[in-house]
């Protein structure tokens, strides 16, 4: 039995971005054997730095190929710049049995018949006139210097029909297509060409993809059938959309996946947010690769456009900062915080990252307030300072100093010298450890705290209370 080969082909002309990696997502999750192949037939826009990029992108959010390159440097197998002797030999096979023709006509003849048929009401498509150019007349422009295109020549009065494995039965009119180019003038392979010769050559059996190639997918289909190739099963997902409804983009929300990493999202975040991106999981938990792919059904995906949602992403970094193991957790935290902790409270720091925070400079900061000696204060702070007294801090400055090492006996001292309880016994004491009013609770607070620091505290708030 064959196994369900997918694959994800990027063109490194910059970083990946969520969309891009949403569909090498899926594809891993839905895939049995999982293809990488680089796309770098844009030898302007293609850098050596962007195919390194990506595949270090995809190594962290632990979407391993089973085949494909291991390097950025070019290898032939994977890289299409490396494959062109491939595509010239189908290119032949083509031309010779009358199915490609080379195309003289130049960008401004093209343009102008474009806008006369639109003006007409029908769809933009070739005349095809080149195609029934004789070999004199094609051997006389070549003369003249001409380089043509290759146009692929569609017959005529055909309906192309395939069963999208998202949106069901597709059916496109050969004559609404017309011949279109499968080489451009200087050479280089048309996309849909070479992207369909490769995954047939290489043995991918389901493409999925975003619904913006699906009026590809026909000519890809009619290249692979002429010749005689192997057809994918195709699948064509609906696109991504940000938080205000319009294409997604950099301008509401889009960002690379280095972006992401450098704020500080886990990849078990971003990877469980993607995957329920226009994706139902019967499961609401936070799910490894190998579970979101038992999980993942093709025909869940939704047919209506999904929108990101940065809440959404949110979410799953809060579950995944939960679920992260100790040494996961400390290695994400930035290098001055990790500074910072002293060795025998990391393990007691974590919990309260755990408890606490979603993003790194957010532990950052907890760690600056529990082991270092200035505190910053707001306003709020110092106004419960002074309502609490110094009475309030000198007795707890006492209690801290009778009990170092057992909360609830500090606890029950300074409600009886005090006097305080409920939120005038804890909001006052809160605010002089930490300087907030909202974080860990306070039996974590007082475990984790240097005996020292935690009295310094106190005393700082009785003088500031005077």
């Amino acid at each position: 039995m064959t196994l369900r080969k997918t694959r994800f082909a990027p063109s490194p002309t910059g970083l990946i971005h969520i969309g891009n990696v949403r569909t090498a997502l899926l594809s891993k999750l839905y895939g049995e054997r999982f293809l990488l192949r680089i796309e770098d037939t844009d030898q302007e826009r293609s850098r050596e730095e962007f195919v390194e990029a990506l595949m270090e992108d995809l190594r962290w959010l632990g979407l391993a190929w089973d085949e494909g390159p291991h390097s950025a440097r070019a290898q032939p197998d994977y890289h299409q710049s490396q494959r062109g002797a491939i595509y010239d030999e189908f290119y032949l096979r083509l031309a010779e049995e009358g199915l490609a023709y080379p195309c003289f006509c130049s960008a401004t003849e093209l343009e102008v018949a474009r806008k006369v048929q639109l003006a007409a009401g029908q769809p933009p498509r070739y005349s095809g006139k080149c195609g029934r150019l004789s070999k004199d007349e094609i051997a006389a422009r070549r003369e003249q210097g001409l380089e043509p295109t290759l146009r692929f020549r569609v017959a005529k009065d055909a309906i192309v029909e395939f069963d999208d494995l998202v949106r069901g039965p597709q059916h496109f009119a050969s004559n609404d297509i017309g011949d279109f180019i499968i080489r451009r003038a200087d050479g280089s392979a048309a996309f849909f060409f070479c992207n369909a010769i490769d995954d047939s050559l290489m043995g991918v059996t389901h493409v999925l993809r975003g619904d913006d190639h699906l009026s590809n997918t026909p000519r890809q289909i009619m290249i692979l059938r002429a010749l005689g190739l192997a057809v994918p099963h195709y699948g064509h997902t609906a696109l991504i959309l940000g938080d205000d409804g319009s294409p997604l983009s950099k301008r509401n929300g889009s960002r690379s996946i280095r972006e992401l990493r450098e704020e500080g999202y886990m990849p078990l975040a971003v990877s469980n947010m993607l995957a329920r991106l226009g994706h139902h999981y019967d499961s609401e938990e936070l799910l490894d690769i190998q579970a979101l792919s038992s999980g993942f059904r093709v025909e869940h995906l939704g047919k209506s456009p999904a929108r990101f949602d940065p809440v959404h992403l949110n979410h799953w970094q809060e579950l995944a900062v939960r679920a992260a193991d100790d040494e996961a957790l400390w290695n994400w935290l930035l290098n001055d915080t990790r500074q910072r902790v002293p060795e025998l409270r990391q393990s007691a720091f974590l919990d309260i990252v755990r408890s606490n925070c979603r993003f790194p400079l957010e532990a950052h900061q907890w760690a600056t307030a529990l082991f270092s000696d200035a505190l910053e204060r707001g306003a709020e702070v110092h106004d419960i300072a002074t309502v609490a007294g110094e009475a309030f801090f000198q007795a707890a400055y006492d209690a801290a100093a009778a009990h170092p090492d057992n909360y609830e006996a500090f606890l029950e001292q300074l409600k009886q010298q005090s006097g305080a309880k409920g939120k005038g016994l804890f909001q006052p004491l809160r605010s002089a450890l930490t300087g907030r009013l909202d974080g860990p609770e306070l039996p974590k607070i007082y475990a984790i705290m240097e005996p020292h620091r935690l009295r310094m505290r106190l005393a700082e708030f009785a003088r500031g209370a005077q």
